[in-house]
This record gives structure tokens, C-alpha cells and sequence, in this order.
């Protein structure tokens, strides 16, 4: 698929992907042969050459550094506000030209996780934080689209009908998307911004018996009023589980 997309004219920066893609050094060969940069995620136990001479688990090349080797970022913004990690990078040795490198994510609680880089040129440690990010953007779309218009509810036995199924899921949500892009408005401090999700609600509504729009909508906005308020005091609770674990 990467290879069609950059056939037909996409322009690619970065890809990002799972442990399922991340170990795979064919996928990670054609990439660098694209100039395509990468962050793929690696499980704990994949081998990397860290020196010359020197090649270990990741996990062990984790345990080797000291506190002051991270540092913490956001990741981008995420449905309960921006998403801070600890976050170390490694350089690693690889064959053929670029810069290879080994990126470690580390939670609030001590989890890890792990990612193998490669960049045409010298990129800032900000912008593989920034992509390796953006694996939650895609996942969320996933999410979105399973709840929102059945993605994951086919009943299908071949390619040819899986492949019809899941077009015309994704265009079902790209009309969803676009409607609720298009009936934005800015949201007050004190009421959710519209989403997909209550977009296809107020659709379905309207759909499928008479409609009450003044019900609806008084409904609607209750509902976004109590989702922010809710927004609002997961926020200053974490704001202030952060302060004190400063102080």
C-alpha cells in the first residue's frame, strides 16, 4: 500500500505503525530504499545493534540509563488533554545511509515502550515524539469508525466484499466528519465541541422517527454541557496530581 501511495503522488513523511510492522526488517528496508522515515514500535525483547560491536535487547539498553537521559514531552493532544511522557533517545548502528535510532517511551507508572527510528536527515528528538504520537490519532479513527458506522461488523467470506464493506464504512465516516466540520461552531467554555459521534446521533434521530428538533437539540446541548463539565474537573484533578508530584 505505501508502495502505490508513493506511485500515485502521495507525499510521504514519516510512517508509524505497531509492534506487528516494527519487526519487520523487509518493511523497514523498503522505507529507507523510499527515503521514507520511520518510528515503528518494537517489543521489549527485539535486538538492536547499539555499538559496533554491541548488540542487546532494548529493554537492556534501557536499564542501562540514568535519569538524567530522559526528557518530557508531549505527544500531542489526546480526549483527556495533552499526552506527556518521559521520553529517551538512543542512537543505534544499522546498515546503509540515514540516521538510525532507538526511541523509549516511558509512563507515569513505569511502563515502557519502545520504538526503532530511521531519518533521511538529522530530525529533532520533538518531531519523532510528534510521530510517534500519531499512532493514537489513527487508532482513535479506528475506534471512531467500529462505534460510529460498523467498520468492525462485516460478515464477509472474500477480499473483493471485505474490501467493498470497509469503503464504504470509511466513506460513511468521511460524510460524518465533513457534516460535522461543516456545523461547527466555536464551542463556549461551558459545552463540548460537536462530534462525530453526536452528529450521527441527531442523524439517526431525525432518520428514523418524527422529529422533535427542538427536543433534540435541547438534548444535544445538555448532553455537551455535562461531557465538558466532566472535561473540565479531569482536567484540574490531573492538573493538580502533577503539582503534587513536584512539590
Amino acid at each position: 500500500m505505501i508502495d502505490a501511495a508513493v506511485a500515485s503522488g502521495v507525499r510521504v513523511g514519516f510512517v508509524t505503525a505497531d509492534e506487528a510492522y516494527g519487526r519487520d526488517p523487509a518493511l523497514r528496508q523498503r522505507l529507507r530504499e523510499l527515503g521514507i522515515g520511520y518510528v515503528l514500535a518494537v517489543a521489549r525483547n527485539h535486538y538492536a545493534q547499539i555499538t559496533t560491536v554491541v548488540k542487546e535487547r532494548v529493554d537492556v539498553t534501557e536499564s542501562w540509563l540514568s535519569e538524567l537521559a530522559w526528557q518530557r514531552r508531549s505527544c500531542g493532544p489526546g480526549s483527556k488533554g495533552e499526552r506527556f511522557y518521559d521520553w529517551a533517545w538512543v542512537g543505534i548502528h544499522d546498515d546503509g545511509p540515514g540516521l538510525h535510532s532507538l526511541l523509549i517511551r516511558r509512563n507515569s507508572d513505569g511502563d515502557l515502550a519502545f520504538y526503532r527510528c530511521w531519518t533521511p536527515r538529522p530530525a529533532p528528538l520533538g518531531t519523532l515524539v510528534r510521530v510517534a504520537g500519531t499512532r493514537w490519532t489513527v487508532e482513535e479513527t479506528f475506534q471512531i469508525a467500529k462505534g460510529q458506522v460498523g467498520l468492525d461488523q462485516y460478515q464477509c467470506r472474500n477480499w473483493t466484499s471485505w474490501h467493498r464493506f470497509t469503503v464504504l464504512a470509511v466513506v460513511a465516516l468521511a460524510v460524518l466528519t465533513l457534516t460535522t466540520a461543516a456545523l461547527a461552531t466555536p464551542a463556549a467554555a461551558t459545552m463540548l465541541a460537536l462530534t462525530v459521534a453526536e452528529t450521527r446521533r441527531l442523524i439517526t434521530a431525525l432518520h428514523h422517527r418524527p422529529p422533535d428538533i427542538p427536543h433534540l437539540l435541547r438534548w444535544s446541548y445538555w448532553r455537551r454541557r455535562h461531557q465538558a463539565t466532566a472535561r473540565t474537573s479531569h482536567y484540574r484533578r490531573r492538573e493538580l496530581q502533577q503539582l503534587s508530584q513536584q512539590t
